[in-house]
C-alpha cells in the first residue's frame, strides 16, 4: 500500500516529498523466532483502549467526490516547520484517494458529533451525505460544519508502520472555535472532556 500511496503522489504531480522504502521488504517482528509469540492482537486493543483519544474526521477533495474517514490516530508532529501526523491502515480504501489529492484536512470533532464520527467510520456508504462542508481556504479539502477545529495540509511524508501508514502533512491553514468540548474516544466509547 506504501508503494501504491507513492505512485498517487508520483502520478498527481505532487509538490511533496515521499520517502518510500528501499529494498527489500523487512519482515515485521518485534521478537526473535526462539522468543515467545508476539502479544494476542485482542489484549494489545483492549489494553491500548485505556488511552483516551481525541477524533477527527481526515477529508480531501477528489475528482470522483471527496473523501473522508474517521480517525483518531492523530497528532501534532513539529512546531518548525508546522507538521501533523494521521496513521491509517493499509488497507483502506480511502486513503488512495487522499494520496492522489496529495492534500488534506484534519477535522476536529466536537463533544456532539459522535453520530458524525460513525457515518465517516463506515465503509462503503456516501460518508458525506447530510454532513454540511466547505472548502478549506489553501487545499480546497472538505472543511466538516460544526467542528471545533480543522487543519489544512499538504501531504510531506508517508512512512510505513507495520499494518498502517504513518502520513505527515505540512499545515498550510488552520483554525478552531473557542466554544464547546472535544468529542473523546475512550474504551470503545465517545465520552466528553469534564475539567
Amino acid at each position: 500500500m506504501a508503494a501504491t500511496a507513492v505512485r498517487y503522489l508520483r502520478s498527481a504531480g505532487s509538490p511533496t516529498a515521499v520517502q518510500a522504502p528501499s529494498g527489500p521488504r523487512p519482515r515485521l517482528r518485534a521478537v526473535r523466532e526462539d522468543e515467545r509469540l508476539p502479544v494476542d492482537p485482542a489484549e494489545f486493543r483492549r489494553v491500548l483502549g485505556h488511552f483516551a483519544s481525541g477524533v477527527t474526521v481526515v477529508t480531501a477533495p477528489g475528482a470522483e467526490g471527496p473523501a473522508g474517514f474517521a480517525c483518531q490516530s492523530f497528532a501534532s508532529l513539529s512546531l518548525d516547520p508546522p507538521l501533523v501526523a494521521f496513521m491509517v491502515a493499509r488497507t483502506s480504501t480511502t486513503w488512495p484517494r487522499i494520496a492522489r489529492a496529495g492534500v488534506f484536512c484534519v477535522n476536529i470533532l466536537g463533544a456532539d458529533q459522535g453520530q458524525l464520527c460513525l457515518g465517516f467510520a463506515k465503509s462503503g456508504a456516501d460518508k458525506f451525505a447530510g454532513a454540511g462542508h466547505a472548502p478549506a481556504p489553501v487545499t480546497g479539502s472538505p472543511r466538516l460544519e460544526g467542528v471545533t477545529a480543522w487543519v489544512d495540509c499538504t501531504i510531506a511524508q508517508v512512512h510505513t508502520g507495520g499494518d498502517h501508514l504513518i502520513v505527515v502533512g505540512r499545515v498550510e491553514a488552520l483554525g478552531a472555535e473557542e466554544t464547546g468540548g472535544p468529542l473523546l474516544f475512550h474504551r470503545g466509547r465517545f465520552g466528553r472532556f469534564t475539567a
